[in-house]
């Protein structure tokens, strides 16, 4: 029998074979450690499913639902529930935070489409991993900017073994035109996609771009050659998720609708590191402001650097990229500074300085028009391993 003055007993089935997954996990246990709870991490049973035993006297519990059996587990508990994942229908009796999949889509496809890309696909195996919610963003994504996206057909040999389905898979990316740029729904498809193009001398990323839909420090470093994913707000969803069971525990209802997260970023590796554009002068432009935009450029240096007229060079880039140049290199900037946050401890005032912003204020305005956030709330907001 449950009393009030025991500490909150929690159960957390999440898969911790990904970064995903630990991220979650770590982000619950913190919240947990300062309100006393007691933690049960990734109980399984004798078939090795994520299942919480009989004999647990529990009072909530946060899972990523895959299956309807795992549903109906934690729906025969009785406990209030956070769902982490969108793979099965939302239920009235559970709450969910989850990842955004249409900001997810969007970003995935501006990641291509900034480099000059045009032909797009999209791979994602049925390996129950993640619902078709996310590659029909992507693809949905590509499809209002303008352009069509490919679609893997799965087969009953996919369902069956996919890691060893290769045949298939060569069949599909020889049907489709290059250069490519390919996302994959997370790292495992993606490892596959890198192997299976190094088995048929297809060139990374000059002939296809491989794109990963969630990040992994291992799978997509590993990789040869290392592969561009879709940095989740992990941290931030497990923490919410928390919040969410901490009220439902004290008698909240759960809300009908879902809070979903955004991702933070595309973290950059060598699998998408092209320029694969006809216009070869802009992609030159386009290179040397990757390279300097983070030092306070202007479009004054680029007309400095580049033999070309500024109303020509406006006009080549809104053919290209529907922007201009001016628009870039503050897409850059602040592109720049939002990893500075993230993956730093420099102090804001210091990245002003190195971003060739003439104080904090200046940076912070022109960081809250792009981000919507201000560089202080964005660093506390999306980098919770530090909290």
């Amino acid at each position: 029998m449950r009393t009030s003055n025991r500490p909150k007993h929690v159960g957390i089935l999440v898969e911790t074979d990904d970064s995903w997954g630990r991220n979650i996990v770590e982000a619950v246990c913190r919240f947990g450690r300062g309100r006393g709870w007691t933690v049960l991490i990734t109980p399984r049973d004798p078939q090795g499913r994520l299942r919480l035993p009989t004999v647990w006297n529990g009072d909530g519990v946060i899972a990523s639902l895959r299956s309807e059996a795992s549903v109906r587990h934690v729906e025969s508990l009785e406990l209030p529930v956070v769902d982490v994942g969108n793979m099965v229908p939302k239920h009235d009796w559970l709450a969910r935070v989850a990842t955004d999949d249409a900001a997810r889509g969007v970003m995935a496809f501006d990641h291509l489409r900034e480099r000059g890309i045009e032909h797009f696909a999209c791979y994602a195996p049925p390996i129950g991993r993640y619902s078709d919610i996310r590659s029909l963003s992507f693809k949905e994504a590509v499809e209002e900017g303008g352009f069509e996206c490919a679609m893997y057909e799965s087969t009953s040999e996919d369902a069956a073994g996919w890691l060893t389905n290769y045949s298939n898979v060569r069949q599909w990316l020889s049907t489709l035109p290059r250069p490519l740029g390919i996302f994959a729904a997370d790292p495992y498809p993606a490892r596959q996609l890198v192997e299976i193009c190094a088995l048929e001398s297809v060139r990374i990323p000059d002939d296809v771009a491989v794109l990963s839909g969630d990040d992994d420090d291992l799978l997509c470093n590993v990789a040869s050659p290392q592969i561009s994913a879709v940095e989740l707000a992990s941290h931030r969803i497990g923490e919410t998720a928390a919040q969410t069971l901490d009220r439902l525990m004290k008698g909240r209802r759960p809300a009908k609708r879902p809070v979903l997260i955004p991702p933070l970023r595309v973290r950059e590796r060598h699998s998408t590191d092209i320029l694969a554009m006809a216009d070869h002068e802009v992609a030159e432009v386009l290179r040397y402001i990757r390279d300097n935009a983070g030092q306070g450029m202007t479009v004054s240096d680029l007309l400095r650097e580049f033999p070309i007229s500024r109303r020509r060079l406006e006009k080549r880039f809104r053919a290209v990229l529907n922007r201009s140049p001016a628009e870039e290199i503050r897409r850059v900037r602040m592109a720049h500074v939002g990893r500075l946050l993230l993956d730093s401890d420099i102090p804001i005032a210091q990245i002003a300085v190195e971003a060739g912003f003439a104080t904090s204020a200046s940076l912070s305005q022109a960081f809250r028009q792009h981000f919507g956030a201000t560089p202080s709330e964005y660093r506390r907001r999306n980098d919770l391993k530090e909290n």
